[in-house]
């Protein structure tokens, strides 16, 4: 019995210790449709990275103004809609300021080019929030190769 026990322990190892030691290879084909759609997924996460919950995109405006008299914002943003019909003007109230901002901008470069033309018209300067804005894509574009 004693040898026979040596000699299933002696198979056990020979066969354990060549599927050790073997040099097998694996080779995987997969379909090339499976790289398309990957490259699509990540497009689509890095999308979805730049857009808020409510479906706005994570951008910049420029806020000109911040003061607690209506008025005062009221008229900067009458003047600024005068001065720049292409441009959306934003008005809002946080408790107890009445902000003024312009613009929606997906890039902070784009907003500093129209900073410096706003610290014109503004002395005590505007400067560069972010803020969750609105944006259209145009025809062909796509917001991850801007």
């Amino acid at each position: 019995m004693n040898r026979w026990l040596k000699l299933v322990w002696i198979l056990f190892f020979m066969i354990s210790g060549h599927s050790l030691f073997a040099a097998d290879s694996v080779i995987v084909k997969k379909d090339a449709r499976l790289d398309v759609l990957s490259v699509k997924q990540m497009q689509s996460n890095q999308r979805s990275a730049l857009m808020t919950s409510n479906g706005l995109y994570k951008g910049f405006r420029i806020q000109v103004i911040s003061t607690n008299k209506r008025d005062e914002a009221t008229f900067v943003q009458a003047d600024l809609q005068l001065k720049y019909p292409e441009e959306k003007i934003y008005l809002s109230f946080q408790s107890p300021n009445y902000k003024v901002r312009i613009g929606n901008f997906l890039k902070k470069e784009e907003a500093e080019k129209f900073k410096t033309e706003l610290n014109k018209l503004f002395p005590n300067g505007a400067y560069i929030v972010e803020d969750a804005v609105e944006y259209i894509l145009k025809e062909g574009e796509d917001i991850i190769t801007q």
